[in-house]
């Protein structure tokens, strides 16, 4: 359950994102800019929630870090999703 709450709210995060591309470009190359602006973000992020799971659950490196594979992923792939539609708008 948790694992979804985080991709969620990775999920909010890039909506977060592209919002203010929107906000401070106009246009859609700046959503795609935010986007970008939000893998990086997006993997500090992940890698807390590994800490927090290895120094605060008491989980190992090797049980987290599949899941942190995975939580970071899938928000990434629609990140990744979203820079290519809005890129391919402009060609």
């Amino acid at each position: 359950m948790h694992m979804i709450q985080v991709m969620a709210g990775g999920g909010l995060l890039l909506a977060v994102f592209a919002l203010f591309g929107k906000l401070w470009g106009g246009d859609v190359t700046a959503v795609a800019t935010g986007a970008k602006f939000f893998i990086p973000v997006w993997l500090a992020v992940t890698l807390v929630n590994m800490w927090v799971g290895v120094t605060k659950a008491g989980y190992t490196v090797a049980q987290e870090l599949p899941i942190l594979l995975i939580v970071f992923a899938v928000p990434a792939a629609f990140a990744g999703l979203v820079i290519w539609q809005m890129l391919r708008v402009v060609e």
